[in-house]
């Protein structure tokens, strides 16, 4: 019985960390929607810039919600452009773990 309470739980985890897609711009975790206070323009030379600094990563704005990339290296092309990503989204975290990262035109 508790095998099968424990393979239940196991698969409800795994219905809920399915594939979503985001729309939104590459930013980074400092500025998020505000690159102001950096004195940098445009905003995608802010992201570049900022992304150098230590504890600082590709992140995605949509809406009023920024959430941290695990890709670190396709957000680079896209800095200040606005995106769609595909992948799973770790609510606890604000993590998305990035299946795809195409431009939106």
């Amino acid at each position: 019985m508790k095998t099968a309470i424990a393979l239940l739980l196991a698969t409800a985890a795994l219905a809920c960390a399915a594939d979503q897609t985001f729309t939104g711009v590459i930013t980074d975790s400092m500025c998020g929607a505000n690159h102001r206070m950096m004195n940098i323009t445009p905003d995608s030379k802010c992201v570049t810039e900022c992304v150098k600094s230590p504890g600082v990563k590709y992140a995605l704005l949509d809406g009023d919600k920024v959430y941290k990339l695990s890709d670190q290296q396709t957000p680079a092309q896209y800095a200040g452009a606005k995106v769609r990503v595909s992948g799973t989204l770790f609510p606890k975290t604000g993590i998305i773990e990035v299946k795809k990262i195409e431009p939106v035109k």
